[in-house]
């Protein structure tokens, strides 16, 4: 089976043993917790939009192993159009969800680990791009979802993996014999694994000799033996045990983060595509997080058209919507997200080819486009708050709302326009209070890299010399330093 809908997703799911951790206690049903419920959901829309004949050209894909339709997050990019249908899928998505969607990571690690793996069988003749070409395509004909798993703990950032006290701090190859290796230690910040299928291992940073033994890439079960999962906390999560408070009760916010744990977990020979070739892991991270930035003007874009629609309606309800200044700054938002979003597309139509034959974004725009997400998404979160007044920040419990002692005062004092159900109103406040709160915005910021990583490969990619040269000739001058 090709293409899941959203309930055989689910039910796939339910088939996992996996081991969760949250708040003290296993969970063990992530379909239906209320912690894990709404990320499923969210991710589940993935699968039932491919279904869908009004949004198929984004959602799917045609795989160049099987010549096969397959869900777009499990395909390998073939052109610049692939790479454009990726941005304006995300946007739509994040539209229809309000929050993170969750295959994107494992969407980038596919498409990074098929060039990398090419261009070292290339140079080492090695056999990693069968092997993983083997793998993709039982993703693809299983339509599974998979986690890209790359983010390490990383201790004390002033060493490298090898001078850490403790070696697990990175995760690394511990034993190898002829069936397979052994890894241990941690991936930190994993979002939507624990409503996926697999995890695939990456490498954080770029290695040196010393530390080839964290020169790792590998596909695991997330329900692997030896792997568990401990759920993060977000912002205002116990009010995922409500409806109205939680404000996106369906889909939740951001994307379900967990820290995973992996002590001496097994991998068969046929799910390594790297082992100890340290030169490519720098090349593997570099392309992933090119990848993976591109995303952010997609979805930030489709969840921003939220935040600005949820801005918008608020206004309404106040009774300011006329007002010029409430105008400018929906006109400010509005900017600033289609900013984000042609940026993503400019990173993407400047796409070329690489010598595997999948396509790489710009990786200059791509981390431009990323730049701008740790900016412009605050800037659009601060004025949303601004039209919207401070009683986002103040409002009452649902459960006061309902109270038959305060249900009165609070529907008769936080009514806005006299047409509007107080209900409404509050309910449009939770959802753009809960959207723009601490843990979206942190993920904004360093989701895909931290600002300063994109700024380091702004500069790097920004060709400074030719520059130079281009001021030389026009200048008339010859010397230089």
């Amino acid at each position: 089976m090709a293409l899941k809908n959203a309930e055989a997703y689910k039910e796939s799911l339910r088939s996992l043993n996996l081991k969760v951790y949250a708040g003290g206690e296993r969970i063990q049903n992530i379909v239906d917790h209320p912690l894990t419920m709404p990320h499923v959901n969210s991710a589940a829309m993935t699968y039932e939009l491919a279904h869908d004949p009004t949004a198929e050209d984004l959602m799917t894909a045609v795989s160049h192993l099987t010549n096969k339709r397959i869900n777009r997050f499990t395909c390998i990019h073939r052109s610049t159009g692939d790479l454009i249908k990726k941005v304006k899928m995300l946007r739509m998505i994040g539209q229809r969800t309000g929050t993170c969607f969750q295959r994107c990571v494992g969407f980038d690690a596919l498409n990074a680990l098929f060039s990398v793996t090419y261009e070292m069988d290339a140079e080492l003749k090695t056999e990693y791009h069968q092997r993983f070409c083997q793998y993709l395509r039982y993703i693809q004909e299983n339509d599974l979802m998979v986690a890209g798993s790359m983010t390490d703990p990383k201790g004390d950032r002033s060493l490298r993996p090898h001078q850490q006290a403790d070696p697990d701090l990175y995760l690394r190859l511990v034993k190898k014999d002829r069936d397979g290796i052994f890894v241990r230690g941690a991936k930190a910040h994993q979002t939507g694994i624990v409503n996926s299928h697999e995890m695939l291992i990456m490498p954080t940073v770029a290695l040196g000799e010393e530390d080839r033994d964290y020169a790792v890439a590998c596909a695991v079960p997330t329900d692997a033996p030896g792997v568990l999962h401990i759920f993060g906390r977000q912002t205002n999560d116990e009010r995922k045990f409500g409806t109205i408070d939680q404000g996106n009760a369906r889909y939740g916010i951001v994307g379900g983060e967990a820290l995973t744990i992996l002590e001496d977990v097994f991998v068969p020979w046929d799910r390594v595509f790297m082992c100890g070739e340290h030169r490519y892991a720098g090349a593997l991270v570099e392309r992933f997080a090119s990848y993976h930035r591109q995303n952010y003007g997609g979805c930030k874009a489709g969840v921003a058209d939220v935040i600005i629609g949820s801005a918008a309606l608020l206004a309404e309800y106040n009774g300011v919507a006329g007002a010029s200044h409430i105008r400018d700054k929906l006109t400010e938002m509005i900017h600033l997200n289609e900013t984000l979003y042609c940026c993503s597309l400019a990173c993407s139509s400047e796409g070329h080819p690489t010598p595997a034959g999948n396509f790489f974004v710009n990786p200059l725009l791509a981390n431009v486009v990323k730049q701008n997400v740790t900016r412009f998404i605050y800037e659009i979160c601060r004025i949303s708050h601004d039209i919207a007044g401070g009683f986002i920040a103040t409002l009452p419990s649902e459960k006061d709302l309902l109270h038959p002692e305060t249900a009165g005062y609070i529907d008769k004092y936080f009514r806005g326009k006299d047409s509007v159900k107080t209900e409404d109103r509050i309910r449009v406040a939770r959802l753009l209070e809960n959207m723009t709160g601490g843990t979206a915005l942190a993920e904004s910021m360093h989701g895909a890299g931290s600002p300063q990583a994109q700024r380091i490969m702004i500069l790097r990619q920004a060709n400074i010399d030719h520059k130079k040269n281009l001021a030389r000739a026009l200048a008339g001058v010859t010397t230089g330093c």
